[in-house]
């Protein structure tokens, strides 16, 4: 898998859903809701299963073989 990819974010935290949309990992929010039910989603290497998920500056995640790191704006 490859490094991961710094996706700069406004605000202190961001939600999973919106944050898969934002690092274009996905195209649609009702694509995350399918890729997290799915288990295929994964958050500083677990599963994660909660789309609401608030993820924080630091935060890896990893979808179909692409990570995306949470960066500061």
């Amino acid at each position: 898998m490859s490094d991961p990819v710094d996706v700069p974010i406004d605000d202190d935290v961001i939600r999973l859903g919106q944050f898969l949309k934002l690092a274009n990992l996905i195209e649609s929010g009702s694509e995350a809701k399918t890729v997290i039910a799915a288990g295929l989603v994964r958050v500083n290497d677990e599963v994660e299963l909660r789309r609401g998920r608030q993820l924080h500056v630091g935060d890896v995640v990893a979808l179909a073989g692409h990570k995306a790191r949470v960066a500061p704006d």
